[in-house]
């Protein structure tokens, strides 16, 4: 599968730099970060939620999770819940199942950045398909969703 024609748009449109990193087949974030050999708070991922409204994109790494409480305040929308997969599928066609690039506003879907990926020297994003990562420096990645709203939304998980 090649990137997303929204994917390689929007990054063009922005003179977005980034290097594509290839890895074995994996089906969560935790495994992609383990097959491409990165540090897993390095690998933005995204939850897509959803309310009456439609759709919005949390973008964190994927080593915390998603305080959707802290999210919903953030993004001022108080019914949010996790979209369901069907719905995803529906709106990142041209993307595997679970392999939806934190990069939201591609596809018009409204993006909030967590505050923790802020300090990542290197971020690493699913690219589409289940093999291979966009890698961007800090820098890189800081101008792409500069736009965005950011704040903090995510936590460690409890062992």
């Amino acid at each position: 599968m090649s990137i997303p024609a929204h994917l390689t748009r929007y990054l063009e449109e922005r003179g977005t730099g980034y290097e594509i990193w290839t890895h074995e087949h994996s089906r969560s974030s935790a495994e992609t970060a383990r097959s491409a050999h990165v540090p897993p708070s390095q690998l933005a991922k995204s939850v897509i939620l959803q309310d009456d409204e439609g759709c919005v994109m949390a973008v964190l790494p994927a080593d915390r999770v998603l305080m959707v409480g802290e999210f919903s305040r953030l993004a001022g929308r108080y019914r949010l819940r996790l979209a369901d997969e069907d719905r995803i599928a529906s709106l990142f066609e041209d993307c595997e199942r679970g392999a939806v690039p934190p990069v939201g506003m591609a596809w018009g879907i409204p993006t909030i950045v967590d505050d923790e990926l802020e300090s990542s020297e290197v971020v690493y994003m699913e690219v589409g398909d289940h093999e291979r990562l966009l890698r961007m420096s800090h820098d890189q990645f800081h101008e792409l969703m500069r736009a965005q709203p950011h704040g903090m939304f995510s936590k460690s998980p409890m062992h």
